[in-house]
């Protein structure tokens, strides 16, 4: 994509993201990351899912990690005042340290687990006669994806007699192994097989980001100036300044009051939410707003103030203009039940209009690919031998090994679907779609600073229109859907953005040959492990019923009914579907053409990927209230005005997270736990 415009917030963020040159990372960082990481992995399960707490690591700037960055660059700071002369960690090392707990903070909970032991058990203890699933889908299922145990199965939903008053580690020796390990393997190859193929993406394309797009990456500002601010000895007049102070006391003010409010009812409350719907007509041009919502959120106030202007702009504007087009559709006599759409596995998919988005997807996709043009053949020229290949500062791998790992790896994700009954043909499309799709949506979180993303289609549902149902078979429906549920329909904390932010931190940096790419290996294969037997015991101990999961067995038990749908009456979507996908296509290819033409086009094309997304309806006032405030700054005060204001703005990002920290450490000690940040 063209490079931003060099305004001066962009200039600023382009310098404060670079790595200083010839910063050495030592394998202590390393460690200590893995560490924490595995920590984080083995408390998220128990913390979000039956103390319902704030999620640990919700979204793509996670909690847990923040916050311990923030002590310990604290720690490190104190250390150096007492043993002078000593440096512990350079600001440089707790970046990777921090990152390396981001990569895996989403793997314990939506991530990864928070569905997975449901999917992998829904289609045998939710069965009955009333579904007819024993003799619809039952068939169908390869037996080794599940637990062929119902005993096991049936002690995970209600939980070991007595478990309750076992030890953890009782518990984990009276999981019935014997009957997970099947599973285990099968999907532990899969899902380790992704996240490699990911790597060697994120490896091999990152450069035509970072370098050549120059592409901005809003979440990485905050936690990058304070590591900076430790390495130039500068920490205390990064925290003592003036405006930092007042932003951090606008949540800590905040979430002390309501915080108190949550665990004693007499103290008042601050609202952070309005139901605005009211204020609109549910019928008539406005009728879109009906059910909006205006979320006060400091800290993604501040994410949008970091971002660029033509970003933050776009993301409320399309918001606006989305819930805009129900009204004019009903004004024009379009009223288009939500029953044209047909089945559907999008996570928030609930009108025809918004499927849009999957042409817009594809249209995206493909200008992404043709800006990338040059480098792509620069990459098969170095794969093929045409050119040296040989990792640069900071890449993990060399682009040969990149290049054949991506193939290689892909080759055996094909075969893996292909195995379980996908026709190869349909398990190359169903892979590339995935992978398509997710790459997407890295651009968006990363260049946005979008910290909590969710999908409006899933890939599937793009697949189902254009071929239909009869592309997949019936078994090969089962296997998309199941496998897209696992890792490619939850993006909330999905692996690869965090993976492109990983390769901006690592960016430039000196290591031993292997290390950061073998940590980065290591932490991820920890993390799938810790997270599984955290989950698994958690499900033991208690019950699976008694955990609240009730968002993640709706949607994993809502796969298994759309797949016996799908399979007893294979009904293509109504050809709305087909029109408002080509719509959304068309629409994308104006806003990418004037984008890419005119340097004065005040729109991002990104803007328009959200536009249905459930996590706008909670960030679109965020987004409107950081462009306002970055477009006045620059208005009336220019460059100076901004890189002073700034600091307000990272205070309310450091004050939110900070409190959030601090009311989960107590939610581990009480009943219930008042959360700071969206779940």
């Amino acid at each position: 994509m063209q490079p931003e415009p060099p305004t001066s917030d962009s200039v600023t963020e382009n310098r404060s993201h670079a790595a200083p040159d010839g910063a050495v990372v030592r394998p202590r960082a390393i460690i200590l990351g893995f560490l924490l990481a595995a920590v984080i992995c083995a408390a998220t399960p128990f913390n979000n899912t039956y103390r319902q707490a704030t999620p640990l690591g919700g979204g793509h700037f996670p909690l847990a990690p923040f916050f311990i960055l923030v002590w310990l660059t604290l720690l490190v700071a104190g250390g150096r005042r007492i043993f002078t002369g000593k440096k512990i960690l350079s600001g440089t090392e707790l970046l990777v340290c921090w990152i390396l707990m981001v990569l895996v903070s989403g793997i314990p909970y939506t991530g990864l687990m928070r569905t997975l032991l449901i999917n992998l058990t829904a289609p045998y203890h939710f069965a009955s006669m009333g579904n007819r699933w024993p003799d619809t889908l039952q068939p169908l299922l390869p037996h080794s994806w599940y637990p062929q145990s119902r005993k096991a199965i049936t002690a995970l939903y209600d939980g070991l007699p007595g478990g309750r008053q076992m030890s953890w580690w009782q518990v984990i020796r009276r999981i019935p192994w014997q009957a997970w390990a099947t599973p285990v393997m099968v999907w532990g190859s899969f899902i380790l097989a992704c996240y490699f193929v990911m790597i060697c993406m994120i490896n091999l394309l990152s450069r035509q980001a970072l370098s050549h797009e120059r592409m901005n990456f809003p979440l990485l500002r905050v936690p990058i100036l304070m590591e900076e601010a430790l390495d130039q000895s500068r920490l205390g007049r990064f925290f003592a300044n003036r405006f930092m102070l007042a932003g951090m006391a606008i949540p800590v003010f905040l979430h002390l009051i309501n915080g108190f409010h949550f665990y004693n009812p007499s103290v008042p409350q601050i609202p952070t939410l309005i139901l605005a719907g009211p204020y609109f007509p549910k019928h008539g041009l406005f009728s879109g707003f009906a059910k909006l919502k205006i979320y006060f959120y400091p800290a993604f106030i501040g994410f949008a103030f970091l971002a660029s202007k033509q970003i933050s702009f776009s993301f409320w504007l399309f918001f606006i203009l989305g819930a805009l087009l129900y009204g004019i559709l009903g004004l024009l006599g379009y009223n288009i039940p939500a029953s044209a759409l047909g089945i559907t596995f999008g996570p928030t998919l609930a009108r025809p209009e918004e499927t849009q988005m999957i042409g817009a997807y594809g249209i995206f996709f493909v200008f992404l690919v043709w800006l990338a043009r040059r480098h792509l053949v620069d990459v098969i020229r170095q794969a093929m031998g045409r050119r040296p290949s040989a990792a640069t500062e900071g890449d993990w791998l060399s682009t040969r090994i990149s290049f054949w790992g991506f193939f290689i790896g892909s080759s055996v994700l094909v075969l893996w679907l292909h195995f379980f009954g996908l026709p190869l043909w349909a398990s190359v499309v169903v892979l590339c779609a995935f992978f398509m799709v997710m790459l997407v949506a890295s651009r968006v979180i990363c260049q946005g600073g979008v910290a909590y993303f969710t999908l409006t289609a899933a890939p599937m549902d793009g697949l189902l229109t254009f071929f239909g149902p009869q592309f997949f078979t019936q078994v090969g429906i089962l296997i998309t859907a199941v496998v897209q549920k696992v890792l490619f329909v939850d993006l909330r904390e999905s692996l690869m953005p965090s993976l492109l932010h990983a390769q901006r931190i690592t960016h430039g940096v000196r290591a031993r040959r292997g290390l950061i790419t073998g940590g980065i290996f290591a932490t991820l294969i920890s993390g799938v492990a810790v997270s599984f037997v955290a989950m698994l015991a958690l499900g033991y101990k208690f019950g699976l019923r008694e955990l609240q999961l009730d968002w993640a067995t709706r949607t994993s038990v809502a796969v298994y009914e759309n797949i016996n749908t799908l399979v007893t009456t294979p009904v293509k979507p109504g050809h709305w579907v087909l029109i408002f996908t080509l719509i959304g296509a068309a629409v994308m290819l104006v806003l990418v053409a004037c984008y890419h033409r005119f340097y004065w086009w005040p729109i991002h094309p990104i803007g328009y990927l959200t536009a249905y997304s459930s996590a706008m309806r909670i960030l679109w006032f965020s987004f409107f209230v950081g462009w306002l405030a970055n477009a006045l700054c620059m208005r009336y005060g220019g460059v100076v005005l901004f890189k002073r204001l700034r600091y307000f703005f990272i205070g309310l990002i450091i004050g939110d997270f900070l409190m959030g920290g601090g009311w989960a450490i107590y939610g581990l000690f009480s009943d219930a736990s008042y959360q700071v940040l969206p779940g």
